[in-house]
Order: C-alpha cells, then structure tokens, then sequence
C-alpha cells in the first residue's frame, strides 16, 4: 500500500512561516477528505486540520487563523500554509485521510525555537 509523503518541514524562528506539501498516493478516492495530523516529542498524534472535497476546511482550535490547508487537485498535493508559528507547534507533521484510513509516510519534521 503506497504512504503519503510529506515535505516542507525545517527549522524557523517563532513568527515565521513554513509551507509543508503531502504527495497523494494513488488509490484514495478523490472524494476522501483530506487532512494533516502532528506529533510532538512527548505526546500522541493529534489531528490539525482537514480539507473535504468541496473544499471546506476545519482547523484544530490552537491552529485556526494561523494555518491554511489547501489542496492542488491536478497534482493530487495538499498543502500547509503555516504562518505566526509558535514553540508549540514543533512536531512532525503527516497527512492522511480523515478519518485515517491509509499508511502514514514519515512526515517532516517542523522545529520552532523560542
């Protein structure tokens, strides 16, 4: 079963801005809702936002007005504009389905220092 791969992780200073991408992997449905999911050093894995088909988007509380998800339908890629970021935002960041319903890639690593 392919795993989605996801890239655009780094290191930046508080404040700044990351934009993190997800390649699809073929076989989800294009109906599937979308969405992106991090994990910090000493916590589970929490869900961050989602994006449907339609394109209607929800974003977890402590992300709204600072995270965009967003989706490239041609190149099946979705998207995370992260701006404002915070030292609570450091996590590894993955996309998958939501509800998850496929293997997870790697994810990329987002550092945030103080």
């Amino acid at each position: 079963q392919a795993k989605f791969a996801d890239s655009g992780g780094g290191l930046v200073q508080a404040g700044g801005s990351l934009r993190l991408s997800c390649a699809v992997p073929g076989g989800i449905p294009s109906a599937a809702t979308l969405g992106w999911y991090r994990q910090g050093q000493t916590s589970t894995r929490e869900w961050v936002a989602s994006l449907t088909n339609t394109n209607a988007a929800t974003y977890r509380d402590a992300v709204k007005d600072r995270f965009t998800i967003s989706r490239d339908g041609m190149k099946n890629i979705v998207y995370l504009q992260m701006d404002s970021l915070k030292p609570e935002d450091t996590a590894v960041y993955f996309c998958n389905t939501v509800p998850i319903k496929a293997l997870f890639g790697q994810g990329t690593r987002v550092t945030v220092s103080g």
